[in-house]
């Protein structure tokens, strides 16, 4: 096969070409079943995170009655588990790059378990928050390593279909979180919240020993000089022999080790310190990594801003404000709105490959756009009306479950896909642990101030903001993030670094590729030719 030439950008920032003397990949006929369950393993983590939000939303209403706190106090404790988040994520990259990526999954389930005990067993709500903490700090870590893990091990060609599993089952720990809700709300007062916070415990146990079943990742086994080990995890988890030897190639090349080293233990270079990491990804990044870092982080800041904890974590006093007076009926529809989120998101696992990250994305942004307007016109109508409005009620609730459905379609996994794919290596665990705070620390404002920005804006108020943000974000991903489907992860760099002049350069890509294709079949066909 035909010699194919990579360009990429360097340290300096300079375009560079790379010889690959291996072979062009081949186009699979089914998914890699090995892949799929490395990261379904490493995606159930994120339930942890999913379950918390969702069991958070009805156990506050049980948690005010009990200890008898103030609403300030509910929208602190229901929302600085995504501060606490901040400590786990930022520590969960360098912990990542020492003990490797599986074990810090491992780690996450751990604390998680402890956190969640901690909360069950509480008698007052300085104790609540202990366990808060320490479960945030859980949470933080399976946040940032699960995407990060099932990137490195997932072939190309279904990347964005496993790579979008931690948004899968974040949706599936949110709608088990509502169920816990209803289940445990027959329960007296004193133990229903208890239970609903304690019973977090056990999937994490599970999770920690099925974890322990996964092979580490292949990238970080190419960073610890361990090319056996990572060469055999590569022949299980890629579509086909000649695409695991074209994933070692990329890999060894980020990693700075030489083509020609290829025992089972090679000595790596050592390439960059910590803070040399750091200083490159934000004091002196080349113009291609500046632009990975504000896509990256940008994508994370708009997946929260645009108000989705505020729907899922305060569902109950959004129908209450819709007119559902009934604890019971409320509880209800929070179950049908985690429902409607993990359908729609199981949907968008098929369509991430197909139909590419852009137009996904772009389309839910723009039906959450419309959902959130419909939304805030619906509540306003109705806290204007001194009567029932039947028909505001049913829109407010439309409104809600579309938008959720179109967050799920789109917003909500390929936040996780993107910024997990467009790091380089030497940069992904501390640029996702930088992309993962980002969203944390949105995520934690928006929900410990919504019922505090409903009350002085009213709540319709509160969702048209949420909508005008909806906007500004649909307009920073159509001018910045470029497509990166189908890429291998060391070559999606070449599409970083013009910023708003992408499309130029990804025309240009798609020539080249285009010329090469016409030059291999032209030699194929000189081959086939019957000499005279």
């Amino acid at each position: 096969m035909a010699d194919r030439k990579v360009e990429r950008y360097g340290v300096s920032g300079e375009p560079k070409i790379l010889e690959r003397t291996a072979f062009d990949a081949v186009k699979p006929p089914k998914r890699n079943k090995y892949a799929l369950g490395c990261a379904v393993l490493a995606s159930m983590t994120s339930i942890l995170l999913g379950y918390d939000i969702g069991v958070m939303s009805g156990a506050a209403i049980y948690i005010k009655k009990d200890l008898k706190v103030s609403d300030v106090q509910i929208e602190i404790l229901v929302g600085i588990l995504n501060l606490y988040c901040l400590v786990g994520s930022a520590a969960a990259g360098k912990t990542s790059d020492v003990i490797g990526r599986r074990y810090t999954i491992v780690f996450a389930a751990s604390i998680f378990f402890v956190g969640a005990l901690l909360m069950g067993f509480a008698t007052n709500y300085s104790f609540l928050m202990v366990g808060r903490f320490v479960a945030g700090i859980g949470v933080g870590y399976a946040l940032m390593i699960a995407p990060v893990y099932t990137a490195e091990v997932s072939p190309a060609s279904s990347r964005g279909f496993l790579t979008s599993f931690p948004e899968v089952f974040i949706n599936a720990g949110i709608l088990l979180g509502y169920v816990s809700n209803y289940g445990f709300s027959k329960m007296s007062l004193h133990l229903s919240w208890r239970f609903m916070l304690g019973i977090g415990a056990v999937p994490s146990v599970f999770l920690a020993l099925g974890v322990l079943a996964m092979p580490e990742s292949p990238r970080w086994l190419v960073m610890q000089g361990r090319l056996g080990d990572a060469r055999r995890v590569l022949d299980k988890t890629s579509d086909s022999k000649e695409e695991a030897q074209l994933r070692l190639i990329d890999i060894k090349e980020a990693a700075g080790i030489p083509q020609e080293c290829n025992d089972d233990i090679v000595s790596v270079p050592k390439r960059s310190k910590d803070d040399a990491v750091w200083k490159e990804l934000i004091l002196h990044p080349t113009p291609a990594v500046r632009h990975v870092l504000i896509t990256a982080v940008g994508i994370h800041f708009f997946q929260q801003a645009s108000g989705i904890d505020a729907v899922v974590l305060y569902s109950p006093r959004i129908f209450e404000k819709a007119g559902i007076t009934d604890p019971d009926q409320q509880l209800l529809a929070t179950v049908a709105v985690g429902f409607t989120k993990t359908c729609f998101i199981l949907v968008a696992t098929f369509l991430l490959d197909k139909i590419g990250r852009r137009p996904l994305l772009l389309s839910s942004v723009g039906g959450m756009i419309v959902s959130l307007f419909l939304l805030s016109t619906a509540l306003m109508v109705i806290d204007h009306s001194d009567h029932k409005v039947t028909w505001a009620v049913a829109m407010a609730i439309a409104g809600v479950l579309a938008y959720v459905a179109f967050f799920s379609i789109g917003m909500g996994p390929i936040t996780w896909v993107y910024s997990s794919e467009v790091f380089p290596l030497r940069l992904r665990a501390q640029g996702c642990s930088m992309a993962v705070a980002v969203n944390r620390l949105t995520s934690g404002t928006i929900s410990m101030t919504f019922i505090s920005l409903y009350e002085a804006i009213s709540i319709g108020g509160a969702f048209l903001l949420f909508a005008g943000i909806a906007c500004v974000a649909w307009v920073f991903f159509y001018t910045l993030l470029p497509e990166t489907q189908g890429r291998n992860l060391e070559e999606i760099d070449l599409l970083f670094g013009t910023y708003f002049k992408w499309r130029s350069t990804l025309k240009k890509l798609k020539s080249k590729e285009a010329n090469e294709k016409m030059n291999k079949e032209e030699v194929e066909l000189k081959n086939s030719a019957p000499q005279n």
